[in-house]
């Protein structure tokens, strides 16, 4: 989907993407789920950076809010995510996805299950 991990610290994530004409929808414009993908990815993946040995975890809702449409003439976009709140059961963080010049494309949030993971 060229979208790309780019940085990881405990508690925040970026993800950079290309738009492309491969996920335009009827109207023209990339399809919503392109950017909620890019979110999601980021937004999980900060509550990942913060499990401990021995945990799993799963996303159990998102919430994504469309600001300006994606064209493939976009360019590259940045995702940021962020840890909002870690409990032992659940955990908050929320994201949001610039294009090159800095305005907002679309902001997020996002609650994931914490786990025991079972051994494979």
């Amino acid at each position: 989907m060229d979208i790309a991990l780019v940085e990881v610290e405990e508690g925040r994530v970026v993800f950079v993407g290309r738009p492309s004409a491969r996920y335009l929808n009827p109207v023209g414009t990339i399809h919503g789920g392109w950017a909620a993908t890019i979110l999601d990815g980021a937004m999980a993946y900060c509550v990942h950076s913060t499990l401990k040995a021995g945990e799993g975890y799963t996303t159990i809702e998102m919430k994504i809010n469309h600001v300006r449409p994606v064209l493939p003439s976009t360019g590259i976009v940045r995702c940021e995510s962020k840890l909002i709140h870690r409990g032992s059961r659940t955990a908050t963080s929320e994201g949001r996805l610039f294009d090159e010049c800095g305005r907002l494309l679309a902001h997020g949030s996002e609650t994931c299950m914490i786990f025991p993971a079972e051994a494979t």
